[in-house]
């Protein structure tokens, strides 16, 4: 697939992507990885507790899922970083918000497919650690036998690891939001994008 063609599957496989966290297989060894593995273990066990199945108790499951997954992945840096230096620009009100959104943007892509799980094989094939910043590689081998490699950037803050950055077949999450938020705001203003972002978010709602 060309590289100019690839993010709009890219950004729709980004939810089954998050689903390693959930659904991972052996664990390649290290620091980074087991904090990754702390919240898988404890996702699998409310997507398994039969008293949290059923569209009933979808709201509640999805609650503590969002809050499982909010303690692994830093939403204030991958927010930081896709801003950029328009970040510095924001009041504390305005970075408090738009942390908030993207982070709802995020996770609402992915969590419908929470219930959708249907095999997907991945595997844990390697850790870097370079100081505070650590780098895990996985692989998904989806249905058709085809590989997708997914890499986790994390950096370390008071004895944890949490997710800062998204890499799928070498593109990233969080580069590729910069792009898109830039080009917004040069085009338009920083209140357009709020205002994108706000639609965005009420239309999933």
């Amino acid at each position: 697939m060309e590289k100019h063609r690839i993010w709009p599957y890219l950004r729709s496989l980004f939810g089954g992507v998050l689903l390693i966290l959930m659904f991972a297989g052996p664990c390649f060894a290290g620091v980074p990885t087991d904090h990754i593995k702390e919240t898988t273990d404890r996702i699998l066990v409310i997507v398994s507790d039969p008293a949290l199945k059923g569209p009933e108790n979808k709201n509640k499951r999805d609650q503590l899922v969002r809050q499982a997954v909010d303690e692994r992945f830093n939403w204030e840096a991958m927010t930081q970083r896709s801003l950029s230096r328009h970040w510095r620009k924001r009041t504390e009100a305005e970075k408090k918000e738009f942390v908030a959104l993207f982070g709802k943007l995020l996770d609402r892509t992915y969590m419908d497919k929470v219930g959708n799980y249907s095999g997907e094989k991945v595997l844990y094939v390697g850790e870097t650690i370079d100081g505070r910043y650590g780098t895990v590689t996985t692989k998904i081998l989806t249905h058709s036998q085809t590989e997708v490699e997914v890499r986790y950037r994390l950096k370390e803050t008071n004895g944890e690891w949490r997710v800062y950055d998204i890499s799928i077949e070498g593109v990233s999450l969080v580069n590729n939001y910069r792009k898109q938020f830039n080009s917004i705001i040069l085009r338009s203003s920083y209140d357009e994008l709020v205002r994108k972002l706000r639609k965005k978010v009420a239309e999933k709602d």
